[in-house]
């Protein structure tokens, strides 16, 4: 299927660093999907919302928008697959577009390396370019799929930048403004073949946003234990996550976890992108799913 739709493609810190495979099924089956993903060269962190944006604002706005007038120069609208980047970058776009004053104050800033914010991009989560019909559509995604995951149970986690707060986002669907309920996730794994599995507190913060995993390491696994715990309940096969940071949490967390609490979950955590690679043939070399912290293999074995 030739790609329709064109996004510049920005990366962020994690999932190049960290989980690789993020980054290449992104590409891959976006395109199987008729969405083009494109280098956004040049670009830089977010930045990080929960570090840089309580420490200095100023420095906040015109780090992100030096990232949306990269896209500007290229004419081509921003996708990205971390809830903390959108909650950045989609927040400052949303921001200079509609406060004259704070985009004057963040060009005058800009201008020291000849850029200049002007307003003509948006901003796009991967998952909401993939869940939308008139881009991909569950629909599309189960036409796409050549190695159903049939006979797994996966439970999703939605984070907390991508949806909340509600009265600052502007999704197409109604489904993706349900902060609370929402099963927009759940209808995408459905589409896979597998069986997505409801648990307490679904909603629950993984534990490490808003900077809360870098200054309390203790607190921060806390709450990520109490999620596996729920998890660990329903008897699963799989997370799923639409954030690599997320995703740093939970598979890597239960690390750290298991080396301050004792506890032991080895429940592996895949991307959405990396789900859906699986599902549309990609191979775990081709995905990197041995550079996660706990190893996939028992999922594997499932689904291969």
């Amino acid at each position: 299927m030739d790609a329709k739709h064109t996004y510049a493609f920005y990366l962020g810190c994690i999932a190049p660093n960290r989980y690789p495979g993020v980054e290449a099924a992104a590409i891959k089956t976006s395109k199987k999907l008729g969405i083009d993903l494109v280098p956004l060269k040049g670009a830089s962190c977010c930045p990080a919302p929960g570090a840089f944006g309580s420490i200095d604002l100023n420095v906040f706005y015109a780090m992100a928008a030096r990232n949306l007038v990269l896209a500007e120069q290229m004419k081509t609208d921003i996708a990205l697959v971390c809830n903390g980047c959108y909650k950045s970058i989609w927040e400052v776009n949303h921001k200079l577009k509609h406060n004259d004053d704070l985009r004057d104050g963040v060009n005058e800033v800009l201008k020291e390396v000849d850029m200049e914010y002007k307003g003509t991009i948006n901003v796009y989560h991967l998952a909401e370019l993939l869940y939308d019909p008139m881009i991909a559509g569950v629909e599309k995604i189960r036409e796409s799929v050549t190695n159903p995951l049939t006979g797994t149970r996966i439970a999703v986690h939605y984070g907390c930048h991508l949806i909340k707060p509600k009265k600052d986002r502007e999704f197409a669907h109604q489904e993706m403004l349900n902060t609370e309920g929402p099963t927009w996730m759940e209808e995408m794994v459905a589409a896979l073949g597998a069986e997505p599995v409801e648990y307490r507190y679904k909603m629950l913060c993984c534990g490490a946003g808003g900077g809360v995993r870098g200054y309390d390491i203790v607190h921060s696994l806390d709450i990520t234990n109490e999620k596996l715990l729920n998890l660990k309940d329903v008897g699963i096969d799989a997370l799923t996550d639409i954030c690599p940071f997320c995703q740093l949490q939970f598979d890597r967390g239960q690390i750290e976890i298991q080396e301050k609490f004792g506890a032991v979950y080895n429940l592996p955590v895949l991307h959405y992108s990396e789900l859906l690679g699986l599902a549309q043939g990609m191979s775990p070399q081709e995905l990197a799913l041995d550079l996660h912290g706990i190893s996939c293999e028992p999922f594997l074995q499932k689904v291969l």
